[in-house]
């Protein structure tokens, strides 16, 4: 059985662009305003795709490897769950198409949503046949002849949607690296290091963790910098959501900050002290529930998720 692997980058979602302007900018538009929104316009067309199809193209491909072989299926399956669908890929299609329009032009970036707009149109369909035929127990009657036949083209389609998805997200992380250290730096110009500062500064060193953690070769100097930074940063979050500038930092977004602060810690001291998982624990993860476990990558994943959803509700401030 496969199982979820932090490596993979299946279920990680993505903060959206510019997701709370400042009060004073409100205010006062800048001379770019226009070409500001153009930009958040475009890069959430990207970001929306990932976000919303993604995870669930990741599990369709998990679930089916769960009973499926990799050679493809027998008929002589003990237990045949078939596989997940994906929800409609034409609003995806159709906002990439839009955002390859928009100012600043990027080939590199437009072409990449182009691909994974491609090919995750491409594997909709496929898994829909997949579904029908799995679900409506039709290899009782074709002795799995159909299952067979559209294992390769599965498998191609999956293979394509991840090179896609992977390139995709290179892509957008790196312009929005840039973009979010730019907007630290704004912040702090015009406001100072208050609440919308420290909101912002966690954001960057939560993803330097998660990167340290999620590296093929784990290097634990680089993981426990990476941590003793966003421990640094959640304190500060917390003091700067006590202090009375006018600006409030929202408990969820806090909560969350400091939940992800745990299990980063929890999966550190795993690797660190190499303890093993449990076969409990491997028949959880092959389930699709190793978010359960306390020091595992679904756990992280998890808690990042819900720290971007927080974030990306604006940290109510």
């Amino acid at each position: 059985m496969r199982s979820t692997s932090l490596a993979t980058n299946a279920l990680i979602a993505i903060a959206l662009a510019a997701p709370m302007a400042s009060q004073a900018a409100a205010q006062t538009p800048p001379p770019s305003s226009s070409v500001e929104a153009a930009f958040t316009e475009k890069m959430n067309a990207y970001v929306g795709c990932i976000n919303r199809l993604s995870e669930r193209s990741y599990s369709s491909r998990s679930r089916y490897f769960s009973w499926a072989n990799p050679k493809g299926p027998t008929g002589k399956e003990r237990i045949i769950y078939g596989t997940y669908t994906i929800y409609d890929t034409s609003d995806c299609r159709k906002n990439v198409e839009k955002a390859n329009t928009l100012e600043p032009r990027d080939a590199e970036l437009e072409a990449a949503g182009s691909a994974y707009a491609d090919a995750v149109s491409k594997l909709e369909p496929l898994l829909k046949e997949a579904d029908d035929y799995y679900t409506q127990e039709n290899y009782k009657d074709d002795k799995m002849a159909k299952g067979k036949a559209l294992h390769p083209q599965l498998v191609a389609a999956w293979d394509a949607f991840a090179k896609a998805d992977k390139d995709l997200r290179l892509n957008v992380e790196t312009i929005n690296d840039k973009r979010a250290l730019e907007r630290l730096a704004a912040i702090e110009r015009s406001e100072g290091r208050k609440a919308r500062y420290h909101v912002e500064a966690l954001m960057i060193q939560a993803k330097r963790v998660l990167r340290a953690q999620k590296a093929d070769k784990p290097d634990m100097a680089a993981i426990t910098q990476a941590l003793n930074d966003y421990e640094t940063a959640t304190k500060d979050l917390e003091n700067a959501s006590n202090a009375d500038d006018g600006q409030k930092i929202g408990s969820m977004f806090t909560s969350s900050a400091k939940s992800f602060l745990t299990s980063a810690k929890q999966l550190m001291r795993r690797v660190r002290d190499k303890t093993p998982y449990s076969q409990g624990d491997k028949m959880m993860i092959n389930a699709g529930s190793g978010w359960m476990i306390e020091g595992s990558p679904d756990r992280l994943l998890r808690d990042y998720n819900q720290l971007i959803e927080a974030y990306n509700r604006g940290a109510r401030i």
